[in-house]
């Protein structure tokens, strides 16, 4: 397939498009920079010149291909205008073409909220942290869209061997020798999924546009943080312990994304499973490098 990858040099999209590429599809990646247009030439995808934030002077691309792939953010204060403007203008372009768009749009799992003891499915009910509630309208945005066979995926918290993912703040503090900070509590659980994995769910989601909706991508449902600092304590060797930050610390010091690692989840990829057949190759996060 033809795919237009937005975001296909981040820490996901960058095995998002290694994984396309490896598997025959075509991809087009957009790229802000020289650097990163570079970078997806070298593996494999066609760059396109354009900034996430002024998506008109792209978005025709949409008519050169068969699919859409959203995994891009700014991060930026703006980042959900940013992201309305960019489904408004794609879906658009949609609408006037002749066949149906695959269209994948890239959700999270702090919609969800803390779960608890329940294990969240695609049906559970949504409580986001408030620096993504957006989400919520703009992938119901895209499963509504005329023009667009869609599904929104949500990711658990994702890890890899390239700087650690999700990983990356408790890898850094080992590598200091500074305290690694729980935040939340010892018993925070998170969801996990590894990057290659999540990447090959794209991958099998896209390659079936008849299968739309929400689908959940996680290999354990929800790991404490006193296991997860525990491995990396034994790996790194690390002697200096930990200290547990409370929600407000948090918030004061990083600003409201920072409510997202302090929730205790669970979450359940069942249905990704059973519709397409996915299963993790990194089952425990134990077993895989970072």
């Amino acid at each position: 397939m033809r795919v237009l990858l937005l975001g296909g040099t981040g820490s996901i999209g960058t095995a998002i498009t290694r994984e396309l590429v490896h598997h025959g599809h075509s991809v087009t990646g957009l790229a802000r920079s020289e650097q990163s247009a570079a970078r997806l030439a070298e593996i494999g995808a066609l760059p396109l010149r354009g900034n996430l934030k002024e998506p008109q002077r792209w978005s025709d691309r949409v008519h050169h291909v068969d699919a859409v792939i959203q995994a891009a953010a700014t991060f930026e204060a703006d980042m959900g205008e940013t992201d309305r403007k960019v489904i408004t203008e794609l879906l658009n372009q949609a609408a006037r073409r002749d066949t149906p768009l695959r269209f994948l749009y890239t959700g999270g799992c702090w919609l969800y909220g803390a779960t608890g003891e329940r294990i969240a499915d695609e049906t559970t009910f949504k409580r986001p942290i408030s620096s993504f509630e957006w989400m919520i309208a703009q992938a119901r945005q895209v499963l509504t869209a005329k023009g667009v066979s869609a599904a929104v995926l949500h990711p658990a918290m994702v890890y890899h061997e390239d700087g650690g993912g999700v990983f990356s703040r408790y890898l850094d503090a080992a590598r200091r020798e500074d305290p690694i900070e729980a935040w939340g509590g010892l018993g925070t659980r998170w969801p996990l999924v590894h990057r290659d994995d999540l990447a090959r769910a794209y991958r099998s989601l896209l390659e079936r546009p008849d299968l739309t909706g929400e689908f959940n991508v996680c290999a354990q449902s929800g790991v404490p943080a006193h296991e997860i600092i525990s491995e990396i304590t034994r790996r790194r060797d690390h002697a200096s312990g930990y200290v547990v930050r409370t929600l407000k610390y948090v918030l004061c010091k990083y600003g409201d994304w920072a409510e997202g690692p302090t929730l205790d989840q669970q979450l359940c990829a069942e249905k990704l499973k059973l519709s397409c057949g996915w299963e993790p190759e990194h089952r425990c996060f134990t077993q895989a490098a970072f």
